[in-house]
């Protein structure tokens, strides 16, 4: 199946601690892609953020190697899924499980720059 995410795209450490959420949401069918130019487990917190998100990691093949859901807002915890990944794209809370999106399924990307 295919679940097509427009999504604005954080590759520096400064774009990645910068919350983009006009009024504290994020449209339907939008999201947020951060890349690293390494495969290596990632964490992230939600200190800033204002609405639980999904977060799909994501390996360099395209593969979801693990899936944190409805991450809770405004908390300093770490979130990760204790796997590499090279790709961490965040989508509204509740998004994976209603399209049913869970490990191991692909992710294809398109116009995203590459290191």
């Amino acid at each position: 199946a295919r679940h097509p995410v427009r999504f604005e795209v954080r590759n520096s450490d400064a774009e990645r601690k910068r919350v983009v959420l006009g009024g504290g949401r994020l449209e339907n069918g939008k999201g947020m892609l951060f890349l690293f130019s390494e495969s290596e487990e990632h964490a992230f917190w939600m200190k800033n953020t204002l609405i639980p998100l999904d977060m799909l990691f994501i390996a360099e093949d395209g593969a979801v190697v693990g899936i944190v859901e409805r991450a809770t807002p405004q908390t300093t915890s770490l979130r990760t899924v204790g796997l590499p990944s090279r790709f961490v794209l965040e989508v509204n809370g509740g998004w994976c499980a209603a399209r049913g999106v869970k490990k191991g399924d692909r992710v294809r990307f398109e116009n995203v720059p590459r290191f």
